[in-house]
């Protein structure tokens, strides 16, 4: 039986701000009675529009923020009361935060947290080698940080995340500003790692790339709720058609037909029989598309 290492129960976060200086107290819920549960070695993407409550929610989960109520445990420790334990045992990401320092070299910067994690000087230096050669960014290890691209540099920060060999890794937006090229590199070497070591990846990102490279179940949330938990390969069956059947017109214009909707395949049949049309093809809905619907739904 596969052990789980996530779970939230009735999580809620409420944060509260005064309007002007004596005006009255505002409260805003931004995760509202969230509950879920991964298991150990899933790569989970959790996402939502902006504001649905998502680095909030990992934010709790790592110990950043305290709940306002309900519970949650990260393999078997409860975040705000096991902070120091815990954090030993997870690696975090946030795409806009760097755990580098800015004006030394990211070895610099490993070895600090090297101390921090009570590794030796003997483990760190092979477990940085071995990483560093994985990720193709041996060449980077001795430069100052601030002049790395921000390919190199997001994979030195995954590097930092890995070094102490965490059981789950939180990644909120790990590939915001990178390039095609820089996104594949990560992806890939971060599968990697993941399928080498057994790591639980809990993801949070707006790439649908991040999300199909990676990811075999999605939660979606919205206004601080749960909305969906679906593995990734049910999610265009379930709220999309898979396909769609595309009628070129003379006209030029394309009218595009789920075979799953009785009054479009009406619509068809008389295209059809009229021979209005000057081509037929056959489109397979984009997993973005299948969640812009749930979105707007």
């Amino acid at each position: 039986m596969t052990e789980t290492v996530i779970i939230a129960e009735q999580l809620t976060k409420i944060f509260k701000r005064k309007q002007g200086f004596f005006g009255k107290v505002v409260k805003k819920k931004a995760v509202s009675d969230l509950s879920f549960e991964v298991k150990a070695g899933e790569i989970v993407a959790f996402i939502g529009p902006n504001g649905g409550g998502k680095s909030t929610t990992i934010k709790m989960l790592t110990s950043i923020l305290y709940p306002s109520s309900g519970n949650a445990s990260v393999l078997g420790f409860i975040p705000w009361k096991n902070r120091e334990k815990l954090v030993r045992q997870i690696g975090v990401i946030f795409g806009q935060k760097s755990q580098l320092y800015y004006h030394l070299s990211p070895m610099d910067s490993y070895c600090v947290s090297a101390a921090a994690y009570n590794l030796s000087s003997r483990e760190a230096k092979s477990r940085i080698h071995e990483l560093a050669e994985q990720f193709e960014i041996e060449d980077c290890l001795n430069l100052p940080v601030k002049n790395l691209s921000l390919g190199q540099r997001m994979r030195c920060e995954l590097i930092a995340s890995l070094l102490h060999r965490p059981s789950v890794l939180f990644l909120d937006e790990p590939t915001l500003g990178l390039d095609i090229e820089a996104k594949h590199l990560f992806r890939s070497f971060l599968l990697k790692q993941a399928q080498k070591e057994g790591t639980t990846v809990f993801l949070t990102s707006h790439d649908v790339g991040d999300i199909e490279s990676l990811c075999q179940r999605i939660l979606l949330i919205n206004h601080g709720k749960l909305l969906l938990d679906s593995p990734l390969q049910n999610l265009k069956e379930k709220y999309g058609a898979g396909q769609v059947l595309c009628v070129e017109k003379k006209s030029g214009k394309i009218e595009e037909i789920s075979l799953q909707n009785k009054e479009k395949i009406s619509e068809l049949q008389k295209i059809l029989s009229a021979q209005t049309f000057s081509n037929v093809f056959v489109r397979s809905i984009d997993l973005e598309t299948v969640i812009a619907s749930i979105y707007r739904k």
